[in-house]
């Protein structure tokens, strides 16, 4: 008895806590505006893309699409062990949409050269919104890497 009561005692005083501390009477989480479900569904389940060619990896995941965002980012990731990876991804990419129309990026978030690079890359959003996208990066070991996205 003796050895299972300091257990008991641990056992209660974490039940209490748990009870106090995660479900207390009155307190609701705030409701989400049609802003903010419409900027979530827009935003959540952009689908990473991966271009292997020329002895480069480049893998680009959309981070914030919207006609609500500010800017339109991507996270862009590339590897290789036989080329340097310098190139200036503002000169090198462009956003195109589904009648043609180029963008060029704003800002390019992350490091110059390396043989593993990662960062961000930015661009003014398009409006109206196209159904279909493609990021087009050229001249990473002389390789054209197109990443296409559709707007659900």
């Amino acid at each position: 008895m003796k050895k299972c009561f300091p257990f008991a005692i641990i056992i209660l005083s974490a039940g209490i806590l748990i009870y106090f501390g995660f479900f207390k009477k009155g307190e609701e989480m705030p409701p989400i505006s049609d802003l903010q479900k419409t900027q979530l569904e827009d935003t959540a389940g952009w689908e990473t893309k991966t271009d292997d060619q020329a002895g480069v990896t480049v893998v680009v995941t959309p981070l914030e699409l919207s006609n609500q965002s500010q800017e339109w980012r991507f996270e862009i990731t590339m590897d290789t062990h036989s080329v340097a990876l310098d190139q200036n991804l503002i000169e090198s990419s462009l956003l195109v949409d589904g009648s043609g129309n180029e963008f060029k990026p704003i800002r390019w978030d992350g490091p110059v050269g390396g043989h593993h690079r990662e960062g961000i890359l930015v661009f003014n959003p398009i409006s109206p919104l196209p159904q279909l996208f493609e990021l087009k990066i050229t001249g990473i070991n002389d390789a054209v890497r197109k990443f296409t996205w559709q707007f659900k």
